[in-house]
């Protein structure tokens, strides 16, 4: 953590300025919704996805006003798409603190959503880059399916690892993915320079998505939501696929035919969670963050040794070791 606050405090004036352009754009005579982008506004998170942005950016020596206006489209961007996710999943919390779906309801959830989204647009096209307007055109259809995605492995019971890795790819990747591209394009490169960076981020925001899905087997306030959420919603992570896959068949059945009939109970539930670690699955998560980290070393040695390359390794360390 200690590194990642580091890297904060480095890119504390960009943060700052890109912050202000999000709080610019998002502000509004309708006092209906400036009351409930003001309180969502309150609680940023770590703004992992936007210091990419500017970190690729400064890895090529040209951070700059269209850098700032990047990070801001992919993070208004991103919360969009929170916002909608946590519409689609009836969730009551997000970074501990009420949805706005659960305060507001979701037709307002819904349209302060597409709020973002379109002041997302608008933040990109200032940028001036057509490169960047696709990216951020791309991304939003990318998180659309990568969520389509998610709903159809549900459905269909899909309980196998390269279903799994494809939505995640999808669903949360490509916004790190995006993150990186964009930072490059306003640093005025071309994407056949920044495409080792761009699998780079990619490989990190896969270890992200499963860190985060590891964090539903632990029962851990901090974490800002509910044990077993994923289980109750229907969604089936890497430490249960892996046990489901590698457990004798009898025990392997008996949690799938759970699965299948859906509506858990709590006890079900912890019943699944505990068949996942006692089966070895969060510690196969953990593994495969591990083996993704060291295979992906490689792509940063495209790039002379700096102190931003090294924060992306930071990075990768913190996103495998945080805590929430």
């Amino acid at each position: 953590m200690e590194n990642f606050d580091n890297i904060v405090s480095r890119l504390r004036p960009e943060l700052d300025g890109m912050n202000g352009i999000i709080s610019a754009s998002l502000h509004t005579e309708n006092d209906m919704m400036q009351q409930v982008v003001s309180s969502y506004l309150r609680t940023k998170g770590k703004q992992i996805r936007p210091i990419m942005v500017i970190l690729a950016a400064k890895l090529f020596n040209g951070c700059n006003e269209h850098t700032l206006h990047a990070g801001a489209a992919l993070e208004m961007l991103h919360n969009a798409s929170l916002i909608h996710d946590d519409v689609v999943d009836e969730t009551p919390l997000r970074r501990g603190r009420p949805t706005i779906n659960f305060t507001w309801g979701n037709h307002i959830a819904v349209l302060v959503g597409d709020f973002f989204v379109s002041n997302a647009l608008a933040a990109a096209i200032r940028t001036d880059r057509i490169s960047i307007i696709q990216a951020v055109s791309d991304l939003g259809k990318e998180l659309s399916l990568g969520e389509i995605d998610q709903i159809c492995n549900v459905r269909e019971n899909r309980f196998d690892e390269p279903s799994y890795i494809n939505m995640i790819r999808q669903k949360t990747a490509s916004l790190f993915r995006s993150c990186v591209r964009t930072g490059a394009a306003t640093a005025g490169v071309s994407e056949r320079e920044a495409a080792p960076l761009v699998e780079y981020a990619e490989v990190l925001g896969l270890c992200f998505q499963i860190k985060d899905d590891i964090f539903d087997y632990y029962n851990d306030p901090s974490i800002g939501k509910p044990t077993g959420n994923d289980l109750r919603e229907g969604k089936v992570t890497l430490p249960l696929i892996y046990a489901l896959n590698n457990a004798p068949e009898q025990e392997s059945e008996k949690m799938k035919e759970l699965l299948v009939r859906g509506n858990l109970t709590d006890e079900e539930i912890h019943q699944l969670i505990d068949f996942a670690i006692r089966q070895g699955g969060v510690d196969y998560a953990f593994e495969t963050m591990r083996r993704m980290q060291q295979e992906s070393e490689s792509l940063l040695q495209a790039y002379p040794d700096t102190e931003w390359k090294e924060c992306f390794r930071e990075i990768f360390d913190f996103i495998i070791s945080r805590k929430n």
